[in-house]
């Protein structure tokens, strides 16, 4: 018998199967989907099992395959045949489709890391009535007596509860015997006292249309922000457990994981497994096995859990559906949202994406009635939409606000006052965007992206938000050597620290990468907000959507233009639905709430939109500058990137992939460029792009597949494609 190997090396250039022999001990117990290791040239290498036959046909000599690496970690048939799907849709080597699916510690490379957990248990080693005896005749209460007592009333007992001298007796007496039982790290158990809350008609009659379906079907559900959505999951998913089916629930920050995950173990218990990047390698670990072992029902995580390994799937759930995290931008770029269908699809089960701003795209085709369309207009319980109000920073500046309105400063007063809370979105990070010399012009950027650095002041560091880049800020310019440099521009940090020099005694708590970054951090700045531990909380986007404290009434934001200038044909969309997701969280409960934005543009329609927490007008308007514009939802987009360290040698292969398409493709697409890439020069790499707008051209991926083959061996130009990108 024989096996046909994708090995663990992930290339284009060897993106095939090699044929295995297989050993007459692993004949019968070799399955497809498993980890092996074989010889690959004189190197052992993983690799997995594509497929088992029994005729071989060629006339090399065939290596054996040396073993099993794991017989417990199979990929399924389903997840096999979506490695596929994966490849052909963004064109990435099947090894790293693959990969794209496992945790850290279970990727296909050699990892010799054991991630099991265990925990030591005591058990009795003699009948209970021969302990009964034995205590009877010992007559005397010490530590031994208590244990011994525990475990004639209870199975097993955790050894570390008890005294190692008391152990070592009873056991060198032959009473009891230790055990070791594999842990799960994370395990929850369900809230006896938690009460359901009713749903309303509007939930009601998503709840009903969504499981009354009784095939594959995708529902957009969209609900202003505080409708009550995340209850009419809960009762979809609790619906679907019931009839002895899995779900999958995917939210788009980890920042949201946190709070809606305890919803979830209060709900349902341990049934809950959570996948997300900020869990440790044996936390993965350890979820992913809950999950392969059937022990969880429900996973709750960010955009790689859509690829547990879970079966019998009764619904999956996109939640913040508009959110651009579900799309991934290095290799294989794909998106969460067509994994999440195609993955219905097999299941014959909905899928639920849900949003108060759905992308353009998903509300279009749902209006036509390609997806099932639901629509919440209300916010559920007593809460109401918040007050609007747009300022004009122009006539600010002239009484000398640079960063805070008059009236801004005033409400959060009034909050502090009241006992009442408030969040501040700015949604860029650190302290001054741009350090800059006013003697000689001099300004810092990032010798590896030719993009200006961004200074951090609590660490003195000037840092590029792209590679990474860091060195310590000098005091005075290095290129004239004058104590000239000016701090411009505004981050979180900034906020933070001109909001204490004006209100000491307000406590607050910022919120972005730079104070997330440490394990566990996510949840315990929004505990300690929610506890109320906190008057205000600054952050950037990652605030900005599902978060629900009862607490805020008012929500700042600053410098709301910042996204609108961003040279992207979805900037208006993310801008709306940024203001319009950050305003949502103000006035959930009872409080009335109130929203103020900070601009130099008071006029812009999406602003005004906003103001008006109206998502249908703007929609409308959107709408007709992409149909004139012929974007997505009308047209199809691909992005070709040309990447070189050398200058010449992108522009001249840019140039090339143009003409080849240009000869290649229907006449009825659009090619636009070779332009240079919104971020040109990235971790010393010159990066050229073009753009292919279409709407049916057959030719098109046949030309991308021979494309992307012609640059496979080049070893000094890449050639990035991305089919339906989010940005260009």
């Amino acid at each position: 018998m024989y096996a046909e190997i994708l090995i663990e090396y992930p290339t284009k250039k060897i993106d095939k199967y090699f044929t295995y022999l297989i050993p007459l001990h692993l004949r019968g117990v070799l399955k497809r989907g498993m980890k092996v290791k074989v010889y690959f040239g004189s190197k052992e290498v993983n690799g997995f099992v594509i497929s088992i036959k029994n005729d071989y046909h060629e006339e090399y000599e065939l290596k054996e395959i040396i073993e099993i690496v794991d017989q417990e970690l199979i990929l399924n048939e389903e997840l096999m045949n979506l490695g596929l799907y994966i490849k052909e849709k963004t064109l990435c080597p099947l090894i790293m489709a693959y990969q794209t699916m496992l945790p850290p510690s279970l990727k296909i490379k050699d990892n010799n890391t054991n991630y099991n957990f265990y925990k030591n248990y005591l058990v009795l080693n003699k009948s209970k009535e021969e302990i009964s005896s034995y205590l009877n005749n010992y007559k005397k209460e010490n530590n031994q007596t208590k244990l011994l007592n525990d475990l004639l009333l209870n199975d097993k007992v955790l050894k570390s509860d008890y005294q190692a001298y008391s152990i070592k007796a009873l056991l060198q007496k032959d009473l009891i015997k230790e055990i070791k039982e594999q842990e799960y790290r994370i395990n929850k158990s369900l809230d006896q006292t938690l009460i359901k809350n009713t749903l309303n008609e509007e939930q009601e009659f998503s709840y009903n249309s969504i499981i009354n379906t009784k095939e594959h079907a995708v529902f957009l559900l969209e609900g202003v922000t505080g409708s009550g959505k995340t209850e009419v999951y809960l009762n979809v998913i609790d619906n679907v457990i019931k009839n002895g089916q899995t779900a999958i629930m995917l939210v788009p920050e980890i920042t949201l994981t946190m709070q809606i995950v305890n919803r979830f173990y209060d709900w349902f218990g341990s049934k809950v497994a959570i996948f997300h990047s900020a869990l440790s390698n044996g936390e993965k670990y350890d979820e992913y096995l809950k999950i392969l072992r059937g022990d969880a029902k429900i996973v709750v995580g960010t955009r790689s859990a859509i690829f547990t390994p879970l079966k019998n799937i009764g619904v999956i759930i996109i939640d913040e559906e508009h959110s651009d995290t579900y799309k991934q931008e290095n290799t294989p770029r794909y998106n969460a949202k067509d994994i999440a269908i195609e993955r219905g699809k097999y299941h014959h089960c909905p899928v639920i994406l849900g949003s108060a701003t759905p992308t353009l795209e998903t509300r279009a085709r749902a209006i036509k009635g390609v997806y099932k369309y639901l629509h919440l207009t209300k916010r559920a319980g007593e809460g109401t939409l918040p007050n609007v109000t747009i300022v004009n920073m122009t006539d600010e500046l002239k009484k000398k606000n640079f960063i805070f309105s008059e009236i801004l400063l005033q409400k959060i007063q009034e909050n502090l006052n009241k006992e009442l809370q408030t969040i501040i979105l700015l949604n860029r990070r650190g302290y001054s965007t741009i350090i800059s010399c006013s003697k000689c012009g001099f300004t810092y950027k990032c010798p590896n992206c030719d993009i200006t650095l961004t200074y951090h002041k609590s660490s003195n560091n000037l840092r590029c938000h792209y590679c990474g880049y860091t060195i310590k800020n000098a005091s005075i310019c290095p290129n004239c050597g004058e104590d000239a440099l000016n701090y411009l521009g505004l981050g979180t940090e900034k906020v933070e620290n001109e909001l204490k020099k004006i209100m000491p005694k307000a406590r607050i708590i910022r919120m972005d990468q730079d104070t997330t970054s440490t394990k566990g951090s996510h949840e315990k700045l929004i505990q300690k907000f929610k506890n109320h531990e906190a008057d205000i909380l600054i952050g950037t986007q990652m605030i900005s959507k599902g978060l629900d404290f009862p607490l805020v009434t008012l929500v700042g934001v600053i410098n709301a233009d910042t996204s609108l200038n961003i040279p992207d044909f979805r900037s208006n969309e993310k801008t709306f639905a940024l203001l319009y997701q950050a305003s949502g969280r103000a006035g959930r409960a009872n409080f009335k709430g109130n929203v103020i934005i900070q601009t130099y543009n008071p006029d812009n329609y999406v602003l005004n939109c906003v103001k008006e927490n109206d998502f249908t007008k703007f929609y409308n308007y959107e709408m007709n500058n992409r149909r004139m514009l012929k974007y997505p939802p009308y047209y199809y987009l691909v992005s070709l990137k040309v990447v070189s360290a050398d200058y010449n040698l992108a522009l001249e292969n840019a140039t090339k992939v143009v003409q080849f398409l240009k000869e290649n493709i229907s006449k009825e697409s659009i090619i636009l460029g070779p332009t240079t890439a919104n971020l040109f020069k990235f971790n010393n790499l010159y990066r050229f792009q073009a753009v292919v707008k279409y709407r049916f051209d057959d030719k098109l991926m046949p030309a991308l597949k021979a494309l992307d083959e012609i640059y496979v061996n080049d070893n000094k130009v890449n050639l990035e494609i991305d089919i339906n990108p989010e940005r260009i």
